[in-house]
């Protein structure tokens, strides 16, 4: 397993931006698909993003398609999500989870992920 530790999350007006970024610790970050989710008060986890160990594949659900990017840099051990055009049903706490999972098709479930950090708030007005 790996520690993750996130941060960038705020307040920001609706159609503004933010970076989130997830640093992680150990030396086998680069095996790791990686993966974003939020919750927001009441719902249920729900998936955002994933990236591939090696950042050659990515998925996104269908409401950020277009308006958030995933992306990771194995050098400094740190996974990004650029968010642009937020809305406020953006609204919630973001996590970066890691999986040593090989299977796409799982990628987008929380159940694939062993590690997760503690979330970092992003709150969108409107």
């Amino acid at each position: 397993q790996v520690q993750l530790v996130e941060s960038g999350g705020g307040l920001v007006q609706a159609g503004g931006s933010l970076r989130l970024s997830c640093a992680a610790s150990g030396r086998s970050f680069s095996t790791y698909t990686m993966g974003w989710f939020r919750q927001a008060p009441g719902r249920e986890r729900e998936f955002v993003a994933d990236i591939s160990w090696d950042g050659g594949n990515t998925d996104y659900t269908d409401s950020v398609k277009g308006r958030f990017t995933i992306s990771r840099d194995n050098a400094k051990n740190t996974v990004y999500l650029q968010m642009n055009n937020l809305k406020p049903e953006d609204t919630a706490v973001y996590y970066c989870a890691a999986s040593p999972s090989r299977i796409p098709a799982a990628w987008g479930r929380h159940t694939t992920y062993n590690s997760w950090g503690q979330g970092t708030q992003v709150t969108v007005s409107a």
